[in-house]
């Protein structure tokens, strides 16, 4: 009987320690997160603007707008047009690198491990900063374009809607390979070497042995992966703002540049802005939520 009490009493104090531990960091998140959800979400349901805001007539009035918004729809249809290409190709890269830079006889994998995970270091601002200097007009790549024949003029890169988009992919890109390549880096460094020696033991090729092994055992990073990047894009911000500034006429602008535009921008509209927000949301967690089935594996 003692030994039971002796038992339960231990059990318990492991709990009341256990949640003496998760309490703070449960309160924090409570109060930085979950609340200032809660009001925005109040909060989307009023209009007017910040000093004098009522509740929306109907209710509902701000979620409706979105639906007549031509340029929330746009920026939708840019967001995601960044989604559709830069994701995969961003993510491809960084297989291939990891790969690459993980094989056992390669020699100063460490310089070339930092050099491609370098631009990820690099400050937001400063990067965008930088591709809106190289592609300018007189930027270094028309410099080199003309001097090469391959232009016969300067071309305004972030001028033209087509290339000033492909120059925000480029820039994403160029900045987020690295930060993926390091987790798929990670995942390919416990796999045991044994699994690469019984393939090969097997005929499997160089080839066979990356898509039938390698990928398949990197499933979960590459699940994981690719909902952090669809969460990035989907908030993408800084290259609209510092590189384009939305323009050429609103043609690059993004969701999250959207929404600061109505929140800050002018006349602010917090109502509207946070109702744009929760649809962000509600797409995140919809792609997120499908990437997760699909590469749930268990039976």
């Amino acid at each position: 009987m003692n030994t039971k009490k002796n038992g339960f009493g231990l059990l318990a104090k492991q709990r009341a320690a256990g949640w003496a531990f998760l309490t703070p960091a449960t309160l924090l998140i409570f109060i930085m997160s979950f609340y200032p959800m809660v009001q925005a979400f109040i909060m989307s349901l009023k209009t007017g603007s910040s000093a004098n805001m009522q509740w929306g007539n109907p209710i509902t009035y701000n979620y409706a707008r979105m639906f007549q918004d031509k340029l929330f729809q746009r920026s939708i249809g840019n967001t995601f047009l960044y989604l559709i290409i830069e994701v995969p190709i961003m993510l491809i890269f960084a297989v291939l690198l990891a790969q690459l830079l993980n094989e056992k006889h390669l020699r100063f994998k460490g310089i070339f491990r930092t050099c491609v995970f370098l631009p990820c270091a690099t400050s937001l601002v400063s990067y965008a900063l930088i591709f809106k200097s190289l592609f300018a007009t007189q930027g270094l790549i028309n410099t080199v374009l003309v001097q090469l024949g391959i232009f016969s003029e300067n071309y305004n890169f972030l001028g033209t809607p087509a290339s000033a988009k492909a120059v925000i992919i480029i820039a994403l890109i160029w900045r987020w390979t690295g930060y993926n390549m390091v987790f798929y880096l990670a995942g390919l460094q416990n796999i045991e070497y044994s699994v690469y020696e019984a393939a090969k033991i097997d005929g499997a090729t160089g080839w066979k042995t990356f898509w039938y092994v390698t990928v398949p055992l990197l499933k979960p990073v590459i699940v994981m992966t690719f909902i952090m990047s669809i969460n990035g894009t989907l908030q993408l911000f800084d290259e609209s703002v510092n590189l384009t500034k939305g323009g050429p006429a609103n043609t690059t602008i993004t969701m999250s540049h959207y929404i600061y535009n109505n929140s800050f921008d002018g006349v602010a509209n917090f109502g509207y802005a946070c109702a744009m927000s929760f649809v962000v949301f509600i797409m995140v967690a919809i792609l997120a939520a499908i990437n997760m089935k699909v590469g749930d594996t268990r039976d």
